[in-house]
C-alpha cells in the first residue's frame, strides 16, 4: 500500500513538471509569434515615433530662419550697395540701402534747408547717376572723391530723419525741382569760382542749383 502511494505521487510531480515545461514552450512560441506580428500591424505608427521629432526640430529651425530674415533692422549709418530689398522708381529700382545713402547725404548737406531744399539736393544726385559724366548708381556718385562736403568730413553719417528719408523716396521716384541741375552749393559758404561758371537754373533756400 505503501509503495503503491509513492509510485502515485512520482507520477503526479512527472505530469505536473511535464505541464510546467509545455506551458513555458507555449508562452514563448507565443511571445515569438506575437513580436513580429506587432512590428508588422504597427509600422506607420513606428515610423511617426522614430521621425516625428526630427520633423518637428527642422519645422522650428525654418521658423527661426525666417523670422530672423525678416527681422533684420537697417542701421544708421551703414554703407550703401550691401544687399537690402529693391524699391521701385521712375527710372527702373533701386536699393533700399541707396535710399538710406541719399538720404544720409540730404541730411548732411541740407539739414536747415525747406523740405523743397531736401528734394533738390536728392534730385541733383539722381540727376548725375543718368549724366555720362557721372557714375551710375547712387553709391558711385556720393562717395566721388571730394564730391560731397558731408561726406568728406562725416556729416552724412548722422542720423537720418523721417523728412529726409521722404525727400530722398521722393527724388528717386522722379520728383526734381531744379529741371536737371547737376550741381549746387552755398554761396554763403562756397570759395570756389568754378561752380559759377555753370549755368544757373533756381535757388532755392540757401543753395543754389546750376547745370
Amino acid at each position: 500500500m505503501m509503495k503503491w502511494r509513492l509510485t502515485e505521487k512520482l507520477r503526479l510531480t512527472k505530469k505536473l513538471i511535464f505541464k510546467e515545461k509545455l506551458n513555458k514552450k507555449i508562452c514563448l512560441v507565443i511571445g515569438l509569434f506575437l513580436i513580429p506580428l506587432s512590428l508588422a500591424l504597427h509600422p506607420l505608427a513606428l515610423f511617426k515615433t522614430m521621425t516625428g521629432p526630427v520633423k518637428k526640430e527642422q519645422q522650428a529651425a525654418a521658423l527661426s530662419v525666417e523670422q530672423g530674415s525678416a527681422a533684420q533692422p537697417v542701421e544708421e549709418g551703414r554703407p550703401a550697395g550691401e544687399g537690402g530689398a529693391a524699391v521701385a522708381s521712375r527710372g527702373g529700382e533701386v536699393n533700399r540701402s541707396d535710399v538710406v545713402l541719399l538720404a544720409q547725404v540730404i541730411e548732411g548737406e541740407a539739414a536747415e534747408e525747406p523740405y523743397s531744399g531736401k528734394v533738390a539736393v536728392g534730385a541733383v544726385i539722381v540727376n548725375r547717376t543718368k549724366n555720362p559724366d557721372f557714375p551710375k548708381t547712387i553709391p558711385g556718385v556720393v562717395y566721388e572723391r571730394d564730391a560731397f562736403e558731408s561726406v568728406s568730413n562725416g556729416q552724412y553719417l548722422r542720423p537720418v530723419t523721417n523728412e529726409a528719408l521722404q525727400a530722398a523716396t521722393e527724388a528717386v521716384n522722379g520728383a526734381d525741382p531744379v529741371n536737371g541741375a547737376l550741381y549746387f552749393w552755398n554761396p554763403a559758404k562756397s570759395s570756389s569760382e568754378w561752380v559759377y561758371t555753370r549755368p544757373i537754373i533756381t535757388r532755392i533756400g540757401g543753395h543754389v542749383f546750376a547745370r
